[in-house]
């Protein structure tokens, strides 16, 4: 046996030492406390073992999770979006023209080659004050030329992707829930090719309630209007925090994966009600994505997402077929992004005999 195959081994079994302990002491009715002080002392011991072996076992993936993406960094963004042109448009609209970009539109410039590139061009700033102020780091690093301002902006994206995983690793203590969110293709392709910064929001707003969790409760707000100040969807997260801050205030336990369950369900449903202001775009899962990777990973949950992720990037797939947005697109989109879904669940129902319960 390989030494990784050993290391992967020896973790398992002190995930599988760490549940039967936790067990005990959810199922103990004696009245005797010491053995509830041996039981979680052993389980601390067991994460302390399980933590040393998955650094050693961390190295190489997390070389590859750093490395890999650099290649996408350096692909042309407009491959499925052109929402990066917008940003550096917005930007020269406040920190170039010294006008103001939520009244001004792009289009008041003519003659400017930036147009050519920028499809909302007829639209004020379609982002928050928050990200409207901070993007002038990429843009005045960018020294007024195009191609490198351009991936600047990318590179500026992608550092809140890896502040993300970190957070995330800070939260679970566990590769997997890294690996989870920091692999799926809709995140990976959506942020390092598309440059989307949907994963700054959700940077906030993650960190948010990291610093919540620490009992700093100034800086999580101030952390919570940030993000929805980027974009207006993450103040779906506020039932959850207000919620954690009132038990917090009781001093009354918080069970924290609950709670990031509760919250990627809000920002599920804020994802597909986005359809009344356009339409559901592929990147908005990225929304619901960064607080499910804070639950428990599950085969069944891992291929369901999985699933699901790839058939939002096979969104695409019409109009570069088709070259509309019109006629059978819309319909062939849907169908695209909720059958493969259907299929799926309706096996996994079946599979697990759920439905039985319905004929009893």
């Amino acid at each position: 046996m390989g030494k990784k195959k050993k290391i992967e081994k020896s973790i398992e079994s002190f995930k599988r030492q760490i549940e039967i302990h936790k067990e005990k002491i959810k199922e103990y009715s004696g009245d005797k406390d010491f053995l509830i002080d041996y039981w979680q002392k052993q389980i601390d011991e067991f994460e302390k073992q399980k933590t040393k072996r998955e650094k050693k076992l961390n190295k190489k993936e997390i070389y590859f999770l750093i490395g890999f993406p650099a290649i996408l960094l350096l692909a042309y963004p407009a491959m499925l979006s052109y929402d990066i042109f917008n940003y550096v448009f917005t930007s020269k609209v406040l920190f170039f023209y010294r006008e103001n970009p939520y009244i001004m539109m792009p289009i008041n410039f003519l003659g400017d080659p930036l147009l050519d590139f920028t499809r909302a061009a007829n639209k004020t700033a379609l982002y928050g004050p928050i990200w409207t102020l901070i993007s002038a780091v990429p843009y005045y690093l960018g020294i007024g030329n195009f191609l490198l301002t351009m991936y600047l902006f990318k590179v500026f994206v992608a550092i809140f992707y890896f502040g993300t995983i970190y957070l995330i690793y800070k939260f679970t203590k566990n590769l997997e829930n890294v690996l989870f969110f920091a692999f799926n293709p809709l995140v990976f392709i959506e942020t390092f090719l598309s440059g989307h910064n949907d994963v700054v929001m959700m940077f906030l707003a993650l960190l948010t309630f990291y610093f919540l969790k620490n009992k700093k409760i100034i800086s999580s707000l101030f952390l919570l209007f940030a993000s929805i100040f980027i974009k207006f969807a993450s103040i779906f997260v506020l039932p959850t925090y207000l919620f954690a801050a009132y038990k917090m205030y009781k001093s009354k336990p918080i069970d924290y994966e609950k709670l990031f369950f509760q919250t990627s369900l809000l920002m599920l449903i804020i994802f597909y009600f986005s359809f009344l202001r356009e339409e559901i775009y592929t990147w908005y899962a990225i929304w619901f994505l960064s607080f499910l990777s804070l639950t428990k990973i599950t085969k069944t949950k891992f291929i369901l997402v999985t699933v699901f992720s790839i058939s939002l990037m096979l969104r695409y797939v019409p109009f570069m077929f088709l070259g509309t947005y019109f006629g059978p697109t819309p319909i062939i989109k849907i169908a695209i992004t909720f059958i493969p879904v259907s299929i799926f669940v309706f096996y996994y129902i079946l599979r697990s005999k759920q439905w039985l319960k319905f004929l009893k």
